[in-house]
Parts: structure tokens; C-alpha cells; sequence
């Protein structure tokens, strides 16, 4: 039987649990924000979250890689939790496993950018 998208979401998430925004807010977690430029620019970005796109995910997570984000090397091996963020949650949840599997404590941020909004959490324009 072949797999859906909601599927690979779903998995993602029972491996990884899922962190709600306003715990990722006061939290001292690496927030690292896997959507597209021009989702950032359409909107908005939290101001000290590290912009990887998830395309480019496996490549700037790999500590023994010369392309390794300084950020993401530093809280590799569990050493700091990292909350991811799309714009609703589903390539949060996969960059969650992904980074999990590479060695990090990675969660999704439930809900996205979507969800941070509606909590009244800051964003920066």
C-alpha cells in the first residue's frame, strides 16, 4: 500500500512528538524555520530563528559537513532542543524526523507560522 503525504506526516510526528507555539516562545530551544524566502517575506519571520530552506536541510544539519550552519552544529547531539517551523506544520514535522534521526532533540512547532499568529506571538515583518 503506498503512502500519502498526511501518512509521512503522521509517522514524523509519533517519532517526534510536537511542541506547541507559546511553549516554543518561552522556551531556550533553537528555532529553525524550514519554509521558502518568499515565505518569509509573505509572512513574516521570528526574529533569532534560523532560516535553512528543508530543501537544504540534510546539508546544513550535518556536523561533519563543510556547509554544517553554525547554529544547527551547536545543538547537535541533543545538547540544545531545536522547534522547527513551516507554515502549517507537515515539512516541520518531517525536517522534525529527519534532524531526530540525524542525532538532534527536534519537534515540530504545531500548526506553523499559521498557529504562532494566532497565538499573538510576535512576528517580525
Amino acid at each position: 500500500m503506498s503512502k500519502t503525504m498526511k501518512d509521512f506526516v503522521a509517522e514524523a510526528r509519533a517519532v517526534t512528538g510536537v511542541v506547541q507555539p507559546d511553549e516554543a516562545h518561552r522556551s531556550e530551544a533553537l528555532i529553525l524555520d524550514v519554509r521558502e524566502a518568499h515565505e518569509l517575506a509573505d509572512t513574516g519571520r521570528i526574529d533569532g530563528a534560523v532560516h535553512v530552506p528543508r530543501g537544504f536541510l540534510e546539508a546544513r544539519a550535518d556536523p561533519t559537513a563543510e556547509s554544517v550552519h553554525p547554529d544547527l552544529a551547536q545543538a547537535h547531539g541533543a545538547t540544545m532542543p531545536v522547534y522547527i517551523l513551516c507554515a502549517s506544520g507537515a515539512r516541520a514535522a518531517l525536517a522534525a524526523k529527519t534532524l531526530t534521526e540525524m542525532g538532534y532533540d527536534a519537534r515540530p512547532i504545531e500548526g506553523g507560522i499559521q498557529a504562532w499568529r494566532e497565538c499573538g506571538l510576535p512576528v517580525a515583518d
